[in-house]
């Protein structure tokens, strides 16, 4: 029951966010808007920023649930990703909403950064993959450029079947795991063991 009232404010507020934008939007406006009870609302969210929380959460939830359990380990994280993608595009219109006004937030940027490397954490571990250590920081860190990317390309993809965000990434993905290969010989494959002294992946994201 929780994670229903939860799902159903927080696609009233993504809806609000679509019509009205990000600044129109608030935990008591989103409530009204699923017909949901003030109070419980107010107990549960505290404000915009527990709302968005929350989505990313139901979105792990997504990409986690029923995600691939076998195969090469860059196949469960394309699977992983695509999957979370695939909640997004449930709330496509007000996802952009909220992607279009930050760069005028820049410290809701900066937080969304944050909460989205959590995620990424969830998505390794949901493939086989540690996300502890230091390598695991690392890994979190390189899966989190593989999402920035098909982000950018999903925001400008208007396809059915996202191909274009499939595509990128694929793409993605690919190059991060060349690039952690450097680092460790089976790339995004777990270890046993975290090394202290590992450098820095030089993984870019998109401008």
């Amino acid at each position: 029951m929780s994670d229903e009232f939860d799902l159903k404010l927080v696609s009233a507020a993504f809806a609000l966010a679509a019509e009205k934008g990000w600044r129109h939007v608030s935990v008591a406006a989103a409530a009204r808007e699923a017909g949901l009870d003030l109070g419980h609302a107010r107990q549960k969210f505290s404000g915009c920023h527990a709302i968005l929380k929350r989505f990313g959460q139901l979105a792990d939830a997504h990409a986690l649930n029923g995600a691939l359990t076998e195969g090469p380990v860059k196949d469960r994280l394309f699977d992983s990703v695509l999957r979370r993608f695939d909640f997004l595009q449930m709330h496509r219109a007000g996802v952009l909403a909220l992607l279009r006004g930050l760069p005028l937030q820049p410290e809701l940027a900066a937080w969304l950064t944050a909460q989205n490397l959590i995620s990424m954490g969830w998505l390794l571990e949901g493939a086989g993959v540690s996300s502890t250590g230091i390598r695991g920081h690392f890994r979190k860190r390189g899966l989190l450029a593989v999402w920035a990317w098909g982000l950018r390309a999903w925001v400008r993809d208007e396809s059915e079947d996202l191909s274009a965000t499939m595509a990128a990434i694929d793409v993605a993905l690919t190059r991060a795991d060349q690039i952690a290969a450097r680092f460790a010989p089976e790339g995004f494959t777990p270890e046993t063991e975290d090394s202290p002294d590992e450098p820095e992946l030089p993984l870019d994201t998109p401008d």
